[in-house]
């Protein structure tokens, strides 16, 4: 069942950053497996992918759960092929003033941004270790370089996935793995930025959103880099963000 260029998974296939990137891989030939908790919203994006040519699957996975992300590793192993690029995107962005920060919040705000990561990064890495190659690639925030007001559950979780990333890279590249950490530092054009935040996106230009597909434009790129010339941190912003 393999795709042309083997398989590719994103882990946190939303709507929009996800999506495109899970789309972008299934254009180039990657059968392309895509994973969220409510796996059954991905069956149209994969009947869409498959309908203009390409091939994909949707899987429910909760990516904080041990055993459930094991599971997804097994099965797309065993029964679609060996995966040559899996991308964790998973979010967790919230904001909460500190004395409102409790213990069960700040929990749950790490388990999505930080701990979902390791155990992707882990099981793609037992995976990719022993063929000597393949790419990694962790979705960053602002919050992964700079804490701010109201974040302080998001930005250490984020900071946190940072430095597995770096671990990673130094302990994986010379294994021929290529793991890459994205920082995304603005607002993402989605449904939920321009209905939340209406007052900011009329004051921007029509390019002043980051764009989904141009991420996923450059996350593909990532995976094409030769080993000669990896890029471990790339950031993305509009050219109108301040930073």
């Amino acid at each position: 069942m393999t795709g042309e260029k083997g398989v590719a998974l994103v882990v946190g296939a939303g709507e929009s950053t996800g999506e495109a990137v899970a789309r972008r891989f299934a254009a180039t030939g990657h059968f392309t497996c895509m994973a969220r908790r409510n796996g059954d919203r991905l069956a149209p994006i994969a009947f869409d992918i498959e309908r203009k040519g390409g091939r994909a699957r949707g899987f429910n996975c909760d990516a904080r759960r041990e055993a459930d992300v094991v599971a997804l590793f097994d099965e797309i192993e065993d029964v679609i092929g060996p995966l040559e690029v899996v991308v964790h995107n998973v979010g967790g962005n919230v904001r909460y003033p500190i004395l409102e920060t409790t213990t069960q919040k700040y929990f749950k705000v790490w388990e999505m941004a930080c701990f979902s990561g390791f155990l992707v990064g882990r099981e793609a890495a037992r995976r990719m270790g022993p063929r000597g190659r393949g790419t990694i690639i962790f979705t960053g925030a602002t919050a992964s370089v700079r804490g701010g007001t109201g974040y302080a559950a998001f930005a250490g979780a984020k900071h946190g996935l940072r430095a597995l990333a770096q671990s990673m890279a130094r302990e994986l590249g010379p294994k021929g793995i290529h793991v890459a950490h994205a920082v995304i530092d603005g607002p993402i054009d989605t449904p939920f930025i321009r209905e939340g935040f209406p007052d900011m996106v009329a004051a921007r230009p029509a390019d002043g959103l980051l764009s989904p597909e141009a991420i996923a434009e450059a996350y593909y790129a990532l995976h094409q880099q030769t080993r000669s010339a990896w890029s471990h941190e790339v950031d993305f912003r509009p050219w109108v963000e301040p930073w």
